[in-house]
């Protein structure tokens, strides 16, 4: 028996491998396929049905594919519409974010963004369909549980991202995405942490969870309010008062 045991355990590796393998292998072939078909930020992709038969998957394959380009801001998803092409930091506008980062201060970013993401949040808690909301949730509660700052900056920049993309307008989105990216370039590697992780006690955390309780309740006034709060908050921590 443990022979038998032993064995089958031994047999799911290889096809674990395989498994992983074939799935890298289908999103390099869905974003081969983007960037092959000249398709831009805004674009909408063809139907499942089309894009089965083009790049010549399984339904259940695809739709693991098209989860990973929509988890990592690739493309955006809404039921009934269609998938999109999202906008990238290496889309043809990277010379002017480039540009707009040397002419931006931290101060001056976060001004910008008490102007722009509360309102996104607004529209949000009027406009977020089931899936998004679940979609952001699982962002909050990934960088809650992150064992790195790196890591917890990643799903914190995908909450947010998460919070945009459920106001389901593709505008706001994109206005979004370019919002971060400069948001990146004028931030990037300059803030100093004291401990090798976020603490229990990070006050983001909290913040988050507030920004989603208010969304998920369709109060547009308390969402606007909690995102206001939050990047106050940030703000606050890294540079006092703006």
């Amino acid at each position: 028996m443990d022979n038998l045991v032993d064995q089958s355990v031994d047999g799911l590796a290889p096809l674990a491998r395989r498994e992983s393998s074939e799935r890298v292998n289908d999103i390099a072939a869905l974003r081969a396929f983007i960037v092959d078909g000249n398709y831009a930020s805004g674009d909408r992709l063809p139907s499942e049905r089309e894009l089965i038969v083009e790049l010549g998957m399984s339904r259940n394959a695809l739709r693991k594919a098209l989860d990973a380009l929509d988890h990592d801001g690739t493309i955006w998803r809404h039921v009934g519409k269609g998938t999109f092409v999202a906008a990238q930091d290496g889309q043809p506008n990277v010379g002017a974010i480039e540009q707009l980062s040397r002419q931006m201060t931290p101060v001056r970013m976060i001004q910008a963004r008490l102007c722009i993401e509360p309102s996104l949040a607004r529209e949000a808690a009027i406009h977020a369909s089931r899936s998004a909301i679940v979609q952001m949730n699982q962002a909050k509660d990934a960088a809650r549980a992150a064992s790195t700052w790196a890591e917890y900056e990643t799903h914190d920049d995908l909450f947010h991202r998460r919070v945009a993309q459920a106001s389901d307008n593709i505008l706001l989105l994109t206005l979004f995405d370019h919002l971060n990216a400069v948001r990146r370039a004028v931030s990037g590697g300059t803030v100093v942490r004291a401990t090798a992780r976020p603490t229990a006690e990070h006050t983001s955390f909290d913040e988050h969870d507030r920004i989603a309780a208010a969304i998920e309740a369709r109060d547009p006034h308390a969402a606007h309010l909690a995102m206001r709060g939050h990047i106050g908050s940030v703000s606050h921590r890294l540079f006092g008062e703006v």
